[in-house]
């Protein structure tokens, strides 16, 4: 089974309690306090991503359970993709919850771009891409976007209290995950803002500006 193979069936078995990662549920949790700063951090990452000038139509990718959708689905025409179907289904319920639309469809991040649009969002994927793949992906992401257009994402710092305890820490860029009784072993690349920049730029995006939260997040844009 090939890496990204095995990513698909990871997020697949992981739909149900997915957002148990988001609300510190669970196996998540990690105490009062660091589900706080989680909770404080979760929110200012939210504001970032609503005062950006987003609008037009929108795509996302690797949407999952589409928690980052009710707030693009507000700001332009949005189209979610993800390569499996479960965690789209959550979030086709959410964004109905939320009186929202947004068109869906089962699509791979990694497939060739089939138009351009006026913004891009992945949330929590690009720590997924390998460095020795960023470019390819970055190249994909270009040819997304309309000339001015917008690419965003929302990602992972490195932080022991980030995933459930008994994830260990990644090594080599990748990570052994449980879900149940199975185990998987995906990628997962903390990046660092200036390494996201110069990538952004080598590219050929523009304007690329990539902060963090104090712990937890980073967040990054750029445009075409």
């Amino acid at each position: 089974m090939t890496a990204d193979e095995t990513l698909r069936d990871y997020y697949a078995a992981r739909a149900p309690e997915y957002d148990d990662w988001y609300l510190r549920r669970g196996r998540y949790s990690h105490g009062t306090d660091a589900d706080a700063h989680w909770a404080a951090e979760l929110h200012q990452a939210a504001t970032w991503l609503r005062i950006l000038p987003i609008g037009g139509e929108v795509v996302e990718l690797a949407a999952g359970t589409g928690w980052w959708s009710v707030v693009l689905a507000s700001m332009g025409a949005l189209w979610i993709y993800d390569a499996n179907d479960e965690p789209l289904a959550i979030a086709r319920d959410r964004l109905a919850a939320a009186g929202l639309t947004a068109s869906s469809a089962v699509r791979d991040a990694w497939a060739e771009p089939d138009r351009r649009v006026d913004a891009l969002f992945m949330g929590f994927w690009l720590s997924h891409v390998p460095r020795t793949r960023l470019s390819e992906f970055l190249d994909i992401c270009l040819r997304w976007l309309e000339p001015g257009g917008t690419v965003a994402f929302i990602d992972s710092r490195r932080d022991p209290e980030s995933g459930a305890p008994n994830h260990p820490t990644p090594v080599d860029d990748m990570s052994l995950r449980k879900v149940g009784d199975r185990e998987f072993v995906i990628p997962k690349i903390y990046y660092e803002p200036a390494e996201l920049e110069r990538a952004l730029a080598g590219a050929g995006f523009q304007n690329a500006r990539v902060e963090t939260t104090p712990r937890f997040f980073l967040v990054g844009s750029a445009t075409r």
